[in-house]
């Protein structure tokens, strides 16, 4: 019999509906995954095997809701379940029971979803880490702030995962763990029920093992059908190469991804042009930083000023940084990305996405840190849509990612590029 996990979503949804699997067979085999790894990993802030198959149980009893019938997915500890705790990262929400589901949450349920439980985010999605470990590497970060996400995606946990990013929280855990992280453009899914850490940026994204499964996924939340049913680019689509302003802070093995990238491309019968520094991209991430510090003390008003003995040190630093960012400052950031915003369509000329860095590297050895969103700061303050999959292995079984931009609102186009990239990186092996 066919492991039903080795299956595609839009196959799994397929099967489940046509009565050919039950959902209670799929969510099983994600639920053994997960009991026999989850000691090595460290995944899961909470599941419960029992209320998990409760749920499929109900969907093979009840007419296909909609196109994710019986199809699992974990969802980020920053996002509210109502009938599972919630804690944000944080000992503050500990046991903490949300009133309701948040806005994904309830219409992937809605679209017959199973949720398998929630997944470990660093605290309040910023940078102190919870206990997760690479699946690739267990002696190596997965990232953050979705860490538990793109850790159980990895692993073979659950095909599918909501994430968050304010900087690199999507892509960067993706990166490390060698899944597929998609950030859609900015508010293209919606993120009430969300703990918000910074209002101009915040963004609920998708994690998955195929470009498909996640632009399927978030084609049915924000139902978009040129996302559930992505169309080729056509021949020959045309990519740029696009170093950044912070190239120097690119590792050996980023550079060898992202060239592996340019050459497979190109075998495939894509152009990719170099594309040149774009003088309003210069000091876009310290915009960002300054950005999010500065919101974040106000949307923590509460926890810092009544909990701030239960912070971590490293979060309530990030607290005082934000305080000593005065408004004008502030303005003149949001002023910088209005800039670089209203250009962005020019500076891809002809490109149907540019290829960048994902990270800095590989995942950083130890569970210390979740490593340094600086590849994915300034395409987090524009809003622009982002998705990153794997493009080189190492002999310690960690990969490195590369990063795919496109323009604002044009998701669908994104995704069919980085389903190209994808098809030829698997023919190219």
């Amino acid at each position: 019999m066919t492991d039903p996990r080795s299956l595609t979503v839009r196959e799994a949804a397929r099967q489940t509906a046509e009565r050919r699997l039950t959902a209670e067979a799929l969510v099983a085999a994600y639920l053994d995954r997960i009991e026999a790894r989850e000691s090595v990993v460290g995944a899961w802030q909470y599941f419960d095997r029992e209320q998990a198959l409760a749920t499929a149980r109900r969907r093979d009893r009840e007419p296909p809701r909609g196109p994710l019938h019986g199809i699992p997915i974990a969802v980020k500890d920053l996002i509210d379940t109502v009938d599972m705790p919630t804690a944000y990262g944080s000992p503050i929400y500990r046991n903490h029971r949300p009133a309701t589901d948040a806005s994904c949450v309830a219409l992937a349920k809605a679209a017959g979803a199973v949720v398998l439980g929630k997944t470990v985010t660093t605290e309040f999605a910023a940078f102190t880490p919870g206990k997760t470990a690479n699946p690739r590497n267990p002696a190596h970060t997965p990232g953050g702030s979705s860490s538990g996400s793109a850790a159980a995606v990895a692993d073979g946990m659950a095909p599918l995962a909501f994430g968050t990013q304010t900087a690199g929280s999507v892509i960067r855990p993706a990166a490390y763990c060698g899944c597929v992280g998609y950030k859609p453009s900015f508010g293209l899914i919606n993120r009430a029920g969300v703990k918000p850490l910074a209002d101009s940026l915040d963004t609920i994204g998708v994690l998955a093992r195929m470009v498909e499964d996640a632009a399927f996924f978030a084609g049915v939340l924000c139902e978009r059908p040129a996302l559930r049913h992505l169309v080729g680019p056509g021949e020959g689509p045309r990519f740029g190469l696009y170093r950044t302003p912070i190239w120097d802070e690119a590792e050996p093995a980023t550079a060898t991804a992202l060239d592996t990238a340019r050459e497979t491309l190109e075998r495939a019968g894509a152009a990719v042009a170099e594309v040149a520094i774009a003088a309003e991209h210069h000091g876009l991430a310290e915009a960002q930083n300054t950005i999010m510090r500065f919101e974040m003390v106000r949307a923590f008003a509460y926890e810092r000023t009544r909990h701030s003995a239960e912070l971590s040190p490293r979060f309530a630093q990030m607290l005082d940084e934000g305080m000593a960012i005065g408004a004008d400052e502030y303005d003149r950031a949001l002023a910088r990305a209005a800039e670089a915003r209203a250009g962005f369509n020019a500076f891809f000329g002809s490109c149907d996405a540019v290829l960048v860095p994902a990270a800095p590297g590989e995942a950083p050895v130890g569970l210390g840190n979740t490593g340094d969103p600086i590849f994915n700061r300034m395409w987090t303050l524009l809003g622009a849509p982002c998705v990153t999959l794997p493009a080189r292995w190492t002999d310690n079984g960690l990969p490195t990612g590369v990063q795919l931009v496109g323009r604002i609102g044009d998701d669908p186009r994104l995704m069919a590029c980085a389903a190209f990239l994808e098809r030829s990186l698997a023919g190219s092996g």
